[in-house]
């Protein structure tokens, strides 16, 4: 085997250029993809969603433009979903995560119960109570929301998911797995190269959800697959989905 030569001053500085020439290029697709108001112009059929006996539309949001209300609400719904996979965690998540709400680059697709249901076809009772008492604001009732932001991992631009939260009276209707291939669409269309998200080991049907019917793996940047040891003190996994090979080689696959 011969010795390997040592790169040259000016190959040295090829590569350096080649380097900030493509650490440019993902900046500039995060720019772009951040700076679009409303990404579900591009997918007007995914505007809304009629299946199941549920009827709903969705409309787009950014975090330095929410309302008292949807603030409100989003705060509301975080604590009862997330209160129980938490635990004794919660009280310090759940101001990181009123922080996370505002944030200039947080995106959001909220989903808001279609007023053109009759009376009968709205699930009203959810185990006793009523299914909109999160809801406070004017309009339609919210009923869910995903919050996503275009960041890049392990120098590979990806749409995050921070948040994909629905309603228990909305939930087994197939709607999570719509907003899901929303979101995927969103970061194929962005030149995204995977769509990535965290999942608290407790929230034993969520992570059923995205990795046996949506088929997300635990990425090698997820503390388990860096360490098991370290691993297995954290209390949660990142899941990634891939779109391409050089995606797949650094969020995806151990070689």
């Amino acid at each position: 085997m011969e010795p390997r030569r040592p790169q040259s001053s000016k190959e040295k500085k090829m590569k350096r250029k080649e380097v900030l020439g493509k650490k440019k290029a993902i900046d500039e697709l995060i720019k772009s993809a951040s700076a679009e108001k409303d990404h579900l112009v591009s997918f007007q059929p995914f505007r809304h969603y009629d299946r199941n006996g549920l009827s709903v539309y969705l409309e787009s949001g950014s975090g330095d433009k929410l309302s008292s209300p949807i603030k409100q609400y989003i705060q509301k719904l975080l604590k009862v979903n997330m209160e129980g996979p938490y635990g004794s965690e919660w009280p310090t998540e759940e101001k990181v995560k009123r922080r996370e709400m505002v944030a200039t680059e947080a995106r959001y697709v909220f989903v808001r119960e279609s007023s053109k249901q009759s009376d009968d076809e709205i699930p009203s009772k959810v185990e006793g109570k009523d299914s909109h008492v999160l809801w406070m604001g004017e309009g339609d009732p919210l009923v869910g929301f995903v919050h996503y932001r275009f960041i890049v991992e392990e120098e590979i631009p990806v749409v995050y998911v921070y948040e994909l939260q629905l309603e228990s009276c909305v939930q087994g209707k197939g709607l999570g797995k719509f907003l899901m291939q929303l979101i995927e669409l969103i970061a194929r269309k962005n030149h995204m190269g995977a769509v990535m998200l965290t999942v608290q080991k407790t929230n034993q049907s969520a992570m059923n959800f995205y990795m046996n019917k949506l088929r997300y793996i635990v990425s090698i940047i997820s503390p388990s697959r860096v360490d098991p040891l370290i691993g297995a003190e954290k209390s949660y996994e990142i899941l990634c989905k891939a779109f391409d090979f050089e995606a797949k080689a650094k969020l995806e696959v151990k070689f």
